[in-house]
């Protein structure tokens, strides 16, 4: 996985709340402070290639990527048959971090990744650890039986786990 260092630092710079800790009242409160020192200044205008680079920065890091698995994904997008930019993002929405991370068992893509990678749940009933496994319709996402009475496992409801794909 990708490091991300100074993540107010990059919410700033590309303008977006892409990492949990940018919808912190500790973000808001380095916004007020960061604009409230320096005034009011122009931004310089970016070019068709800087916005093209800054979206692909954004998605990247939101999704935890590095640079050669986001060109995977885009490679295989333009081979398929479906319109790219639909495939790029159901490749992405499809993998097994995101997924654990959409269904609420992880505060953020960072740590499902982490839960995934450290085999803490089954896929089809075996012990599973690739973040970036593209999950399939009829796929059964499962807690692992050990990692059960983990911390972060302990206040889940049966509603929670029944968002669980099956």
């Amino acid at each position: 996985m990708m490091k991300v260092k100074a993540k107010f630092k990059k919410c700033r710079k590309y303008r977006s709340r892409i990492f949990e800790k940018c919808l912190s009242p500790k973000y808001v409160l380095s916004e007020q402070r960061k604009t409230a020192n320096q005034g009011f200044q122009r931004r310089k205008m970016i070019t068709d290639f800087g916005k093209q680079l800054m979206e692909k920065q954004k998605l990247k890091f939101s999704y935890g990527l590095k640079e050669k698995q986001l060109k995977k994904y885009i490679l295989n997008a333009i081979d398929s048959k479906d319109e790219t930019f639909s495939e790029i993002y159901k490749n992405l929405e499809t993998r097994l971090d995101n997924i654990i991370y959409k269904t609420g068992l992880a505060k953020s893509r960072a740590m499902a990744r982490q839960m995934v990678s450290h085999g803490h749940f089954t896929l089809n009933g075996r012990k599973f650890n690739i973040p970036s496994y593209n999950v399939k319709v009829g796929d059964e996402i499962g807690i692992r039986e050990g990692s059960s009475d983990r911390s972060f496992f302990q206040n889940l409801d049966k509603k929670d786990l029944a968002k669980l794909p099956k």
